[in-house]
């Protein structure tokens, strides 16, 4: 698949994503997706692929076989009993 493409934008400011690109980010018919500006840049990506980079962060940050989950019912139980 070719990383960059030329398109045009209609009257109406609406740009077509070609199907090689919405095959590749896992776009479908009738999904959300996030567009943003980065250094005058229109980035498209899903809320999928924003949660995947997310869990990503995180888990450079935790120690393997930690459950945040676990930890959070945890702190949540300690400060209801506290109250």
């Amino acid at each position: 698949m070719d990383a960059e493409a030329r398109l045009r934008v209609n009257e109406n400011g609406r740009v077509v994503i070609p199907a090689a690109f919405r095959k590749a980010l896992g776009i479908n018919a009738g999904d959300e997706i996030v567009v943003r500006m980065v250094d005058d840049e229109l980035r498209i990506t899903t809320l999928k692929r924003r949660l995947e980079r997310a869990q990503r962060l995180v888990r450079k940050h935790v120690k393997p076989g930690t459950s945040l989950v676990d930890e959070l019912i945890a702190e949540r139980r300690e400060a209801a009993r506290d109250e």
